[in-house]
């Protein structure tokens, strides 16, 4: 989380920032909801990883996309990096700090709801997937 957060523009290799901002984050999630902000993650991660997606197969200098299945690994590291791009998106332009928006990009990645980034992008994903088999 922390490295994916330490990704792009002006926070490149600036991980003490990026711990911090994780760190505030937890806090936040633990006074929203109550509960172990840990366990609240790992939830987020398990409903934001999409579970199939699409890859582009060539032959003979055609170029089609094929439905396939991701990997365990591949799933949590998607999630991780629709979490933090949603949050750092949401934050963009906002009053609202990086650790407000990635909370609340959190809470509502464990909820299911339809409002997180990376809900969204997964069902985006799965869709394209589906018309893909």
């Amino acid at each position: 989380m922390v490295n994916s957060l330490m990704m792009y523009g002006r926070n490149s290799g600036k991980k003490l920032k990026a711990v911090r901002i994780v760190k505030h984050a937890f806090e936040i999630v633990h006074l929203s909801t109550g509960n172990n902000p840990i366990q609240v993650l790992v939830e987020a991660i398990v409903n934001g990883a999409p579970r199939e997606d699409s890859t582009r197969v060539g032959s003979a200098g055609t170029v089609r996309r094929q439905a396939v299945d991701v990997s365990p690994l591949r799933r949590v590291n998607q999630a991780i990096y629709l979490i933090c791009t949603g949050a750092r998106e949401s934050a963009f332009r906002n009053i609202k700090s990086i650790a407000e928006c990635l909370a609340d990009e959190i809470v509502n990645a464990s909820k299911n709801s339809g409002t997180s980034y990376a809900i969204k992008k997964k069902d985006e994903i799965e869709r394209i997937a589906r018309g893909n088999r």
